[in-house]
């Protein structure tokens, strides 16, 4: 009997020592297991879009809701800006490289420029193909950085905005799908980099039947009448002007004035069904990704992957009296991020005070890759972290795409100053703002009573925080090699 029990105690710490250095391999196997990496980019999305941003949207996007609930919303994430009139094109250029606006390729400016740049061999696919990843990327064609698309591994692009599975965002979905399936049966054990990009709400917003029909919208074409209203369409935006109260600067700019169902119009038929027209597919999008994130869970993947949602800009679409994206009110230049992955913490909101162009040293980050020496943006990891509530106090932004200098913007603590002086000198304002007591910008125009409801720069109150904020749009303007100066300002020699 004591021999048995002797035997039994030996086998006991036999098993439980085995199955201790198990657990340890396992735990090591994990630790040194790479992540994946899943980029979402969407095409002219305002954050106040999106419910995750405003409690009052009727957009429904259980998915992106989701992913905020489990990961981590910044509040102040913006693109640069740009001195194109597609600013998407170096909005692009600029996630791609963390360049500055002013420091990009020619191709940023000249989307024709397509050939081959130092710049490109320092982009995120290049830079996670020399890491060992595997890269893929699907998203629109044209509007874009070629030098920097054609560095992923496999690339599936094409433009596609219509309301079927073939034409419209489903595409995109099903090249990701694609691959994920071919990864599983190549049982493939390198870690991956998807760049998940959509060609839409971008106009023309032809959204699938079913979502059209629930945000009381139609693809209306004639440009002889008006779409009717409908009680499922979204209502106007608070902040919605029949026209803005001085020229933008950009004579004949197609987004103001030849996009299919809209044209100049701003009456409210016409910008309630369009913002109808942008729910739909925005849903479409959100059902989309729904599809991979389910095909990540069934892989098992999902854990070992960072997710990143943003948009290249907001867009207006009846606010402030505009239709485009060449504006620097705040749905505009805002952008929505969320981050889900792993380690990080779970239905947190931070400020963050990022740029697009940090994305691509935020990435490196994560992956434990070493940041390119012609990166200039800055990597939010410690956002992410707790370790700090923004990266940047001071946040600059340009849009130079019509007559120049054109735009300008500054934004510190609750205060944004934008400045535009357009039409060689014909068109020369000044706004002042505190958003925290003016989150939508209200100007003289929108008739409310709150004393800083409106634009403040001709407030004697506010003489002070003016100077202030001049000279502080000054400083970053001379920060970011900006090549233009305003009417008030000490001009280049």
């Amino acid at each position: 009997m004591k021999l048995f029990k002797i035997l039994g105690l030996v086998l006991i710490t036999t098993l439980s020592s085995c199955k201790t250095e198990n657990k340890q391999q396992t735990e090591k196997e994990t630790v040194q297991k790479r992540p994946n990496f899943l980029f979402v980019l969407v095409d002219d999305q305002s954050p106040l879009d999106l419910q995750v941003y405003n409690a009052k949207s009727i957009l429904e996007t259980p998915n992106i809701s989701k992913l905020a609930d489990d990961g981590i919303v910044f509040e102040q994430a913006r693109h640069m800006g740009s001195m194109n009139g597609a600013v998407c094109t170096p909005s692009r250029h600029m996630i791609m490289s963390g360049r500055t606006l002013w420091h990009l390729p020619p191709s940023a400016e000249f989307q024709l420029d397509t050939l081959p740049n130092p710049i490109d061999d320092q982009t995120i696919g290049a830079i996670f193909n020399r890491a060992g990843y595997k890269t893929m990327r699907t998203c629109k064609k044209g509007n874009s950085y070629p030098g920097a698309n054609r560095q992923f591994t496999e690339v599936h692009d094409a433009t596609k905005r219509g309301g079927t599975e073939e034409s419209g965002s489903a595409w995109h979905a099903k090249q990701v799908l694609t691959y994920l399936n071919n990864r599983e049966q190549a049982k493939e054990e390198d870690p991956f980099f998807i760049y998940f990009g959509f060609s839409h709400p971008h106009d023309t917003r032809n959204g699938t039947p079913e979502l059209l029909e629930k945000y009381g919208a139609i693809n209306h074409k004639d440009k002889n009448s008006l779409p009717p209203l409908n009680d499922k369409q979204p209502a106007l935006p608070e902040n919605y002007l029949e026209k803005h109260p001085f020229f933008h600067g950009h004579p004949d700019l197609r987004d103001e004035e030849r996009v299919s169902g809209v044209w100049k119009n701003r009456d409210e038929n016409t910008i309630r069904n369009e913002m109808g027209r942008e729910f739909a597919c925005s849903e479409n999008i959100d059902i989309q990704l729904g599809k991979v994130l389910k095909k990540l869970e069934e892989t098992g993947e999902i854990d070992n992957t960072y997710i990143i949602y943003t948009s290249d800009h907001g867009i207006a679409i009846g606010r402030h009296g505009f239709q485009g994206k060449q504006n620097l009110y705040e749905h505009t230049w805002r952008v929505p991020f969320i981050v889900k992955g792993p380690g990080l913490d779970t239905g947190k909101r931070v400020q963050g005070n990022m740029y697009l162009l940090d994305v691509l040293p935020t990435l490196c980050d994560l992956a434990g890759i070493d940041i390119p020496e012609t990166v200039e943006g800055k990597s939010v990891v410690p956002v992410l972290k707790g370790e700090t509530e923004v990266v940047r106090d001071v946040m600059y932004g340009v849009y130079a795409g019509g007559t120049k200098p054109g735009m300008r913007a500054v934004k510190k603590g609750d205060w944004k100053l934008i400045k535009y002086d357009v039409m060689d000198g014909a068109v020369r304002e000044t706004q002042l703002f505190n958003l925290a007591e003016n989150p939508n910008e209200y100007l003289p125009e929108h008739h409310k009573s709150g004393e800083m409801e409106t634009n403040l720069a001709n407030n004697p109150k506010y003489a002070d925080k003016l100077a202030e904020m001049e000279a502080l749009l000054l400083e970053q303007m001379i920060a970011h090699d900006d090549p233009y100066r305003l009417w008030n300002q000490p001009q280049i020699d």
